[in-house]
């Protein structure tokens, strides 16, 4: 954002208000591969408050430092021990917290339609910060930025230390007791006697490892919104394909009306997502104009807390993720229907289950290694993030988010992020980063098109 866009107007470290009670935390099989990914970057678009900016700020710090104390992690630094295993050093070391006035940017400005605005990036710190790097630099870092008529609050933390899960976990916190809370809700559990914590060792070069897809490749972003009832649609065709054809309106409508945003029975019904992800898998594959024997792959993450047998907490703080690749000939993908590719998402998303997750960890021990983010052969998609995220719980006092945004933190041709919709009934946003020619592509495709609208707002 240009000097004439955005000012500095403070920056400084906020400590936890009480001394950790942790001492350090060993990072686990789904922590270590993070290490050559960037700072998640994720914040919340909101109006202004019903207070001056200056108070806001006030409450902000206070209300930082007692989160810290309840996740003292963040607060820490990484380190390496003698024989190579890295390790969160809990040792309330503080988090950076920056202040920025944006005299000439309105919310409107952020939630113009089209491709995501430039500016939008400069609402977070921490750009192209590897999560290695946090062995000397803060693990988290808040930016709160001034907007014309509204402000925004950039989080960005390390990657090797919270997934989608803890890094929300921890945002719908900070907001808890900012609101007011005296207790917090949902205490996050540090515990590591898990599948996931190991003996392996990953090797690293001199100063660390490097990211692993092009930052200067040019790029385009949208965020495409899904209705619930775009999706329901959506499903409906993934779970009976040729048969809508056979089906009157009215029946369809009726069929839409009982279903849920939720599967009935996960085993046997393809998800209102896996349809989502599905549709746009073709939708992708036909905008890149592949050969058809070309492998295209679609890439998902999963929780493994719930999937795991005993299951984990649900707020385990650190890294439970796996990723699930699915591939599929470009000329086999376009040429069947809708079902046939979510048919086999939804097979490959069952069967990770608790089995599948121990033998993912035991592969990554006989042969430990980074997570390749990327696009390297072109034919590549990377889903991330999660519409069961609680992004618009993050209420600081005065009424829920008007929008989620990102910033360029780890976005690369086929990177997409899935959102919540707004609305909280089962509606999803998807932002979409695309090479240029492919997104043209994608805008042109009148089979995912015909199901995206425009977010209402409603303040």
């Amino acid at each position: 954002m240009p000097s004439s866009f955005a000012n500095l107007v403070s920056k400084c470290t906020v400590f936890p208000d009480q001394k950790s009670h942790v001492t350090t935390l060993k990072l686990s099989v789904s922590d270590i591969p993070m290490l050559s990914c960037q700072y998640i970057q994720k914040g919340v678009l909101l109006n202004s408050p019903p207070f001056c900016f200056h108070d806001l700020v006030g409450f902000l710090k206070q209300s930082l430092s007692t989160t810290l104390s309840h996740f003292p992690p963040l607060a820490g630094r990484l380190m390496t021990d003698p024989d190579g295993h890295v390790h969160i050093d809990c040792n309330d070391a503080g988090i950076d917290f920056l202040v920025v006035k944006s005299p000439a940017l309105s919310v409107d400005d952020i939630l113009c339609p089209g491709d995501v605005p430039d500016c939008v990036k400069e609402l977070f710190t921490f750009d192209e910060t590897l999560s290695y790097t946090g062995h000397f630099k803060p693990l988290a870092a808040v930016q709160v930025t001034e907007l014309v008529d509204g402000v925004f609050i950039g989080c960005s933390v390390n990657h090797a230390v919270t997934d989608g899960t803890s890094f929300w976990h921890f945002f719908n916190t900070f907001a808890e007791i900012t609101k007011g809370a005296s207790k917090i809700s949902k205490a996050p559990d540090f515990c590591r006697e898990t599948v996931f914590n190991s003996q392996a060792v990953l090797k690293f070069p001199p100063g660390g490892p490097t990211v692993t897809f092009a930052g200067d490749e040019p790029l385009r972003e949208r965020i495409l919104h899904f209705s619930r009832e775009a999706i329901l649609k959506i499903k409906y065709r993934a779970n009976y394909g040729s048969l809508v054809t056979k089906q009157t309106n009215s029946e369809v409508a009726g069929k839409l009306s009982n279903d849920n945003w939720k599967s009935v029975n996960s085993n046997t019904e393809i998800s209102s997502f896996q349809s989502l992800c599905a549709q746009l898998w073709r939708s992708v594959t036909r905008a890149r104009n592949l050969e058809p024997t070309k492998t295209t792959t679609f890439r998902m993450a999963v929780n493994c807390r719930h999937r795991l047998d005993p299951k984990l907490n649900p707020y385990y703080f650190g890294n439970a993720i796996q990723s699930i690749p699915n591939f599929a000939p470009a000329g086999e993908l376009l040429a069947n229907d809708l079902s046939w590719g979510a048919n086999l998402l939804h097979k490959n998303v069952v069967a990770h289950d608790n089995e599948t997750v121990r033998r993912g960890v035991e592969d990554w021990e006989g042969h430990p290694r980074l997570f390749p983010l990327g696009n390297a052969d072109g034919a590549s998609i990377t889903m991330g993030s999660s519409p069961r995220f609680p992004m618009y719980n993050n209420d600081f006092g005065w009424g829920k988010p008007l929008a989620v945004r990102s910033g360029r933190a780890n976005k690369f041709d086929g990177k997409i992020s899935a959102f919540p919709g707004r609305e909280g009934d089962g509606s999803v946003d998807l932002e979409v980063v695309l090479a240029p020619e492919t997104m043209a592509g994608l805008e042109n495709d009148a089979e995912i098109m015909q199901y995206v609208s425009e977010m209402e707002l409603v303040n």
